[in-house]
Formats: C-alpha cells, structure tokens, sequence
C-alpha cells in the first residue's frame, strides 16, 4: 500500500493552472526529489500533501487518509506528515528546544517530561543536543535549519516534506543541512524533497520526478 497516492490532481490559483494532472505513489521509505524550474509546481505539490492547499481535482491519499473529498481530517493528516520550508519560522522568544517541544504539546496534548525527551532525542538526531537552550539568534541559519527539522521530526511523523530547505543558507551551511537528511533517508524515513541540490538528490534518492509546467515528466 502507497503511503502518499496521487491521481489526477489539478491545482488552480485563479487562472494560472499550476498543477495539471499529477500521478504520483511514494511507498513507506521512498525518498524521492523533486527537480525542475522555479515556478514548475513543486512547491505547490508538496503543499497540498500536507493539506496547506486545497485541491481543484483529483484524488490525494495520505496513509489512508483521503483528502480530496473535503473531508480529511487535517489535524490528524498533519500529525502524520512533517514539513520544512525554505525559512526556519522558529519563535524567537523561544529556545531552540521549547520549539521542539511546542507542537506535540499544543496538538498531541503529551505531557511535559515525555515531550522534553523527545526534543532532546531529536536534537541528538541533528547534531544539536549542546543547543537546546540556545535561541534562535545565537544560532547560525544552518543551526537553526536543523532546529526546524527536529521541531517536524518531533511530531513522529511518516512522511517528511521538504521544500528546498538550504536555498536560504551560505553556501557553507548547506552540508550540515544535507548531512541531517542524508542520515534520515539512511534511516528508512520516507522523505519529499524539492531541491536544487542535484548531486545530492542522485545521491540520496530512490526515485528523481521532474516536473515541468506543472506536470511530471
């Protein structure tokens, strides 16, 4: 059974067709990069996974949960699938770890010392177990980006989206990043990535899509 199946989805956003047609399985522990122009639809696609987009047309499943039928559940589908954007988006106010610790305590409702265990663990998981006091500003952006993944991964999720999540970094910063995902895909988390980082996606993923004028070729 597909953990994410798409058939014909078709996006809109006013009369600027975005997606047109989409069919796509992804299978627990695919790790699949998304390649192709800027304005192609990706970005786009990877939000309607996580149910950030409505859908004009089509069918999307994500671990058995249909949401094309407008009634998804999509607190649950959100627990369920994990994202990081180009921009960090950490509160600020905020040390790196209670960001980690926010979302299973708003949405999970999971109790304080069970929620901080598992921050810590992700932290370890990035690399960044001696910064889970630190702020965010006394952070680099690759820290930081770290910090975002462990705030999704927190959430347990099955799948992991990720839109070009070192676009936003020095080129110096860039490996740090990747060296996370590259551990997580080694890892069997299934993971959908948009990137430009092409050596990286042969690399790393099992199966490479480009899209092209909102199709998949």
């Amino acid at each position: 059974m597909s953990l994410v199946k798409i058939t014909g989805l078709h996006k809109h956003f006013g009369s600027n067709h975005v997606l047109k047609g989409i069919d796509l399985e992804v299978a627990q522990g695919d790790v699949i990069a998304l390649i192709g122009r800027s304005g192609s639809g990706k970005s786009t696609l990877l939000r309607t996974i996580n149910g950030l987009e409505t859908i004009d047309k089509g069918e999307l499943m994500v671990d058995g949960t249909a949401l094309h039928d407008g009634k998804g559940d999509l607190r649950a589908l959100r627990q369920k699938v994990g994202m990081v954007f180009q921009q960090f988006n950490l509160f600020p106010h905020l040390t790196a770890g209670q960001n980690v610790m926010l979302a299973p305590t708003v949405v999970k409702g999971m109790a304080k010392k069970e929620v901080e265990d598992i921050a810590r663990e992700m932290m370890l998981k990035v690399g960044l177990s001696d910064k889970f006091d630190s702020y965010p500003d006394q952070l680099s952006g690759g820290q930081q980006q770290r910090v975002a993944i462990a705030r999704a991964l927190a959430m347990q999720p099955k799948v992991l989206l990720c839109d070009e999540i070192t676009s936003a970094l020095d080129p110096e910063l860039v490996s740090e990043v990747l060296a996370v995902v590259r551990q997580l895909a080694t890892e069997g988390m299934t993971l959908i990535m948009v990137t430009h980082e092409m050596r990286f996606a042969r690399d790393v993923g099992n199966k490479l899509i480009f899209m092209h004028h909102g199709r998949i070729h």
